[in-house]
C-alpha cells in the first residue's frame, strides 16, 4: 500500500506515500486508490483518504477533498462518499474523479484551478464513472459507455463538462426485445465517433461479455453508424485509441476465466493485419510525446 515514483528505465526509486497496513475492517481509510498525472507532468493526483494533489516540483502533497465517513461503531466506519482520480482532460485544467459509495458509485468534475465540484444531472442508472469516461480531445464534453447489464445499465452518454448535464445517446433498452450494448467512444479529428458496439436480446450469462463490433457514428451516436471492420471482440477486456483514431489497441482475454488484462493487440481502421504487441498487458495508457 505505497505509491512510489521510479523514473522510465527503472532508476531514481523514491517513496512518495506510505499508506502503512490496510485497516481490514474499512480498508478504504487508508488505502491508496488510484493515482494519475497531469498532462504537463507537474501533478500527480491520488486517492487517499480523499483526492490528493502531489507536486512533483516541491515533494508537498495538499488535500482538496475530504472523504466522507460515519463511525458507526463496534469498529465499522461507514463511507458516505469517497473520492480519488479517474482522468484528466487534455489540457489539465479538469479532473474526472469518482465518487465511491457503500454501493455503486458515480462521477464529479473537479476544476483545480478553481477548487470546485461539478457533479452530473440526469439519467439515473448510468455507468459514468470508475475510468470509463472518456474525455473529447478539447475538454469540453465526457463520453461513456457500458457494454454489460448489470448493477448499472448498459448504453452510451454524453456530458457536459461545464454544467455536468448528462445525456442518453443510445439507451440500454432498444425497446423491441433487445439490448444496446456499447464500449470505449472516442470522438475522432475527422468528426466521427468510433466505439464498440451491439445490439441482441440479452444473453443468458447476466453480466457477462458481450461480443461486439466496431462501428462509427456522427457524434450523437445514432446518425449514419455504420459497422468499419467485419472483426468481432468477443473477448475483449479493455482497450486504447490512438489519438487520431487510426487504430486501437485491444486487449483479449486467453482465456473464459479471464476478466483483467490479456494479449495486446494494434488493430488498424483501415483492415491491415493486426499486430501481437504483447502475450499479456492490462490498465494501458499513453506516455508522453
Amino acid at each position: 500500500n505505497q505509491m512510489i515514483l521510479i523514473n522510465a528505465d527503472g532508476s531514481g526509486r523514491q517513496l512518495l506515500l506510505d499508506g502503512g497496513v490496510k485497516d481490514v475492517n474499512n480498508p478504504f481509510l487508508n488505502s491508496i486508490q488510484t493515482a494519475v498525472w497531469s498532462p504537463d507532468g507537474q501533478t500527480i493526483a491520488y486517492g487517499f483518504g480523499g483526492l490528493n494533489f502531489y507536486a512533483v516540483a516541491t515533494g508537498i502533497s495538499n488535500r482538496v477533498l475530504e472523504n466522507q465517513t460515519r463511525d458507526i461503531g463496534n469498529g465499522m466506519i461507514f463511507p458516505d462518499e469517497l473520492y480519488f482520480p479517474d482522468r484528466y482532460s487534455p489540457d489539465g485544467t479538469k479532473l474526472a474523479i469518482t465518487l465511491g459509495y457503500y454501493e455503486g458509485a458515480g462521477l464529479a468534475i473537479y476544476y483545480p484551478a478553481g477548487d470546485s465540484l461539478v457533479r452530473l444531472t440526469g439519467d439515473e442508472g448510468a455507468l459514468i464513472c470508475c475510468g470509463q469516461e472518456v474525455w473529447t480531445a478539447d475538454g469540453s464534453t465526457l463520453y461513456a459507455a457500458n457494454p454489460q447489464m448489470g448493477m448499472f445499465n448498459s448504453g452510451m452518454w454524453r456530458v457536459d463538462a461545464a454544467s455536468g448535464q448528462t445525456t442518453t445517446l443510445i439507451p440500454g433498452d432498444a425497446g423491441d426485445g433487445t439490448f444496446n450494448f456499447a464500449d470505449n467512444p472516442m470522438l475522432a479529428p475527422d468528426g466521427w465517433l468510433y466505439f464498440f458496439f451491439a445490439n441482441r436480446p440479452l444473453s443468458d450469462e447476466f453480466g457477462g461479455r458481450e461480443s461486439l463490433q466496431l462501428v462509427r457514428a456522427a457524434a450523437d451516436g445514432v446518425a449514419g453508424r455504420a459497422v468499419v471492420l467485419p472483426d468481432v471482440f468477443d473477448k475483449m477486456n479493455e482497450s486504447l485509441w490512438s489519438p487520431d483514431a487510426s487504430f486501437v489497441i485491444v486487449v483479449s482475454a486467453t482465456n473464459d476465466q479471464m476478466y483483467q488484462g490479456g494479449q495486446a493487440e494494434i488493430v488498424h481502421l483501415d483492415g491491415s493485419p493486426r499486430v501481437t504487441l504483447a502475450p499479456f498487458a492490462r490498465d494501458l495508457k499513453w506516455g508522453p510525446p
